[in-house]
């Protein structure tokens, strides 16, 4: 008896690959490609059954690429290339379309904002969609192109480099500082006085983890998973906050205390996933990253 020869994908299917990949959500990647949420689920249900096993997996973070997705991606990244040099007029600038990356609110304002701004002036096809989160690196692909975390990243996919490093210190604001005095010792800002930071029940990264060690009992008076949030409440005088000194010292109405006993250095590390090495883009943004991590080294470390 004859046996049905199976369909190979077509570039379609590819291409809607391509897109949940990126967005790691169906509807995003339907709302991008103009398509309707059954059309994409359809093309990838199909594309499955071409290839003869699963290429998304579902994650923490949305639908992520199985290491047959990975193959099929790289693939559609391939196609949509091609279709780009055939579109253009003139020959394609490599360091074109979109590179997407997730990273923290401090870094995405004042380190990837200015350095997509710089890159872009030469390079003006580039767009860049940055997601804020503070995480540990995702061990599969989670949508993005780049993930800039703080804290060594254990991963064992995708290729982790160290961009430079940042400092905490601790702060208040003058008004609190008349209010409340000025800690003269770790011990006293313990008793006397209430922290802002981070939510410690919904703090992901260990390294963030520096008040229960620096500042051990200290009692929270505002807590946020935003780093915006911790600034303008130690500005409000709401309580001592532990914050990035390349965001503080932007302030002249915060006072920096304790220098030498709360300092605390914090390295900065991208993750690149493998089938995103390849794009010229992707690589140019990460050599942005670095650049103006140098450019800022001094306010970085509260010097």
């Amino acid at each position: 008896m004859a046996t049905s020869t199976p369909t190979p994908p077509s570039a379609d299917q590819l291409l809607v690959l391509l897109e949940v990949a990126r967005s790691g959500r169906f509807t995003t990647a339907a709302r991008s490609l103009g398509l309707t949420h059954t059309t994409v689920s359809r093309n990838i249900s199909a594309l499955e059954r071409a290839l003869g096993g699963r290429v998304l997996v579902r994650g923490s973070d949305g639908w992520a690429l199985t290491a047959l997705g990975e193959r099929a991606a790289r693939a559609a990244e391939g196609v949509a290339e091609s279709l780009a040099r055939l579109a253009a007029d003139e020959p394609a600038d490599p360091v074109a379309g979109v590179v997407r990356m997730s990273t923290t609110d401090g870094f995405a304002a004042y380190i990837a904002s200015p350095a997509v701004a710089a890159l872009r002036q030469d390079h003006p096809e580039l767009a860049v969609e940055i997601v804020t989160v503070t995480r540990q690196a995702a061990q599969h692909r989670s949508g993005v192109d780049i993930e800039v975390v703080v804290g060594e990243p254990a991963v064992n996919r995708g290729r982790a480099m160290r961009l430079g490093e940042y400092e905490l210190g601790l702060y208040a604001s003058p008004g609190y500082l008349e209010r409340h005095g000025a800690p003269a010792t770790i011990e006293e800002a313990v008793v006397r006085h209430r922290l802002v930071y981070f939510v410690d029940s919904m703090l992901q990264v260990d390294d963030l983890d520096i008040p229960r060690r620096l500042l051990p009992g200290i009692r929270d008076a505002v807590t946020s998973t935003n780093v915006f949030v911790h600034v303008e409440a130690t500005r409000a005088g709401a309580g001592l906050g532990l914050l990035p000194c390349f965001m503080a010292d932007r302030h002249p109405d915060l006072v920096r205390m304790l220098h030498e006993e709360m300092h605390q250095r914090l390295p900065y590390w991208a993750v690149v996933h493998p089938e995103s090495w390849r794009r010229p883009a992707v690589a140019a943004v990460v050599g942005g990253l670095r650049e103006q991590m140098a450019e800022q080294q001094d306010a970085l470390l509260g010097r």
